[in-house]
């Protein structure tokens, strides 16, 4: 019974952070005020990550992977988020850097479970890592001075 109460869960708030995801990426690179849906984004992520470890409990054997994707998309967040609270010099980039990871995060989990191949463990990050380093790139350079101080 926990199974499909936990999966109902998680796909509805997999579907909330894919859907917010770009909402946040884009708050995070004008690195203004937080927007609503930058913080339900998190929200969204928190209970991603909360329900895959949820599964790795019920058969860890199946799930053990997740592990590895939940808590790190969730610490990617929490790190976005501190670097943003605190403003110390370059954080922008680093803001950027991972929120945008964490998205890529979430893109490869519905890869992974979508396709089960090698191929959607490597293609997101390959294809991130580009996309995610030009956008840090860009955000920080347009940073307005008082954004950068600390």
């Amino acid at each position: 019974m926990a199974h499909p109460i936990l999966m109902t869960v998680h796909v509805a708030a997999g579907v909330v952070g894919l859907l917010l995801g770009p909402l946040a990426i884009a708050a995070a690179i004008r690195g203004g005020r937080r927007s609503s849906a930058a913080l339900a984004y998190q929200g969204a992520v928190a209970v991603i990550a909360t329900t895959a470890l949820g599964f790795v409990v019920l058969d860890w054997r199946s799930w053990w992977p997740f592990v590895i994707l939940a808590v790190g998309t969730e610490a990617a967040v929490a790190a976005g988020w501190w670097a943003r609270s605190h403003r110390t010099p370059g954080w922008l980039g680093r803001h950027v850097r991972l929120i945008c990871g964490s998205y890529v995060s979430l893109v490869t989990a519905l890869l992974v479970v979508s396709w089960g191949s090698v191929l959607a463990w490597v293609l997101p990050t390959v294809v991130g890592i580009v996309l995610v380093e030009r956008a840090a790139k860009r955000a920080s350079r347009h940073a307005a001075p008082e954004t950068a101080r600390a």
